[in-house]
């Protein structure tokens, strides 16, 4: 269960704008000394072209890099994915032009879904600078529409829309990487029992005047499968932890989602192979920051550990992460904080 949290947003309004003073609860000064690449580290991040993956003169070679970013990076920028422009800006149009409606709301006590910041346990915890909306949306049957808003008029049909493309992209990514794998192209999809769940959540970041004092979204990696990420507007902020400790700048490519593996595909169904990487927002002093996160999971029938083919695969390997149920896996996804890789190791054996 997380506490209830104001809205930064109209804290800020209220406080007379960004350039208002921070409450305490939201300073991280450390943040500051944190080593960020500069430059020619922003096009580290691989780009995978769709289309080529899906084209058989071209599979090869570019299933083969989508592979490399799996295990090197554990994110990639997907351009070329097909999904319709009218559908595109259709989400962001409904998240930019009326964001305070968007992100905001309640959140139901122990749930994921609704208004809030997750994690929030006691009143003297520091805060992230931002502003959630996380809802279920695929498959339709999960959705809890109280939690929809209902303003702009188009907000509920344009979000159907992007949902389902969104999910047909994810799992084709997905069956592709299967099949890297070394598996069948269905074996994730069958452990995902029934296609799987997807959720969106809507992110909105604040300026902040102290914007190197705080944190848009604390360093974590995602207890998910895979997560496809829309820049809404043009201010960056999200930052990926290499090996040494620095932090990566993303600057997405127009028109691309950035992707990422979560926890569930990358550590757990592939014992390893691929890698979770930690990442963050940070904020901007003078403009907000607005993104569209949506995150693709097992579903609640899923038994969720490493695949057996992949450990039978090869010869004297051990499996090096738990197999639970869905209920046993959300209960250590809620009881550890958005920290760093706390929720996965809790899953290691």
């Amino acid at each position: 269960m997380s506490l209830p949290v104001l809205s930064v947003q109209a804290m800020v309004a209220a406080a007379g704008g960004a350039a208002a003073r921070v409450p305490a609860r939201y300073l991280r000064p450390e943040v500051a000394a944190d080593a960020v690449v500069a430059g020619d580290g922003e096009a580290a991040i691989p780009a995978i072209d769709f289309q080529r993956l899906l084209q058989r003169e071209t599979s090869h070679d570019e299933s083969a890099r989508l592979h490399e970013a799996c295990q090197e990076w554990g994110f990639f920028q997907l351009i070329n994915h097909g999904v319709p422009d009218d559908v595109i800006e259709g989400v962001k149009a409904s998240v930019e032009g009326n964001k305070e409606a968007v992100c905001s709301g309640t959140r139901g006590p122990g749930q994921l879904e609704g208004y809030g910041q997750l994690f929030v346990v006691s009143e003297d915890q520091k805060l992230d600078w931002a502003d959630l909306l996380h809802l279920y949306t695929q498959p339709p049957h999960h959705r809890n529409m109280r939690f929809w808003p209902d303003k702009p008029d188009t907000f509920r049909s344009t979000l159907d829309a992007y949902s389902s493309a969104v999910k047909s992209v994810a799992d084709r990514l997905l069956s592709i990487m299967s099949k890297n794998l070394g598996l069948r192209p269905e074996v994730i999809a069958n452990r995902c029992d029934g296609g799987g769940v997807q959720s969106v959540r809507m992110n909105c970041y604040p300026p902040c005047s102290e914007a190197d004092k705080v944190v848009g979204l604390s360093p974590h990696s995602d207890a998910d499968l895979l997560t496809l990420l829309l820049q809404v507007n043009e201010v960056h902020g999200l930052q990926v932890k290499r090996d040494d400790g620095s932090w990566v700048p993303v600057r997405p490519l127009d028109g691309a989602f950035v992707v990422n593996v979560g926890d569930v595909l990358q550590q757990i169904f592939t014992n390893g192979r691929y890698r979770s990487v930690e990442h963050r927002v940070v904020v901007n002093a003078e403009r907000e920051r607005l993104s569209v996160a949506a995150f693709h999971s097992p579903s609640v029938h899923a038994t969720i550990g490493p695949l057996r083919e992949l450990v039978a695969d090869q010869e004297g390997e051990v499996a090096m992460y738990k197999t639970v149920d869905h209920e046993s896996f959300m209960g250590l996804f809620f009881s550890a904080k958005l920290e760093s890789k706390s929720f996965l190791q809790r899953m290691k054996l």
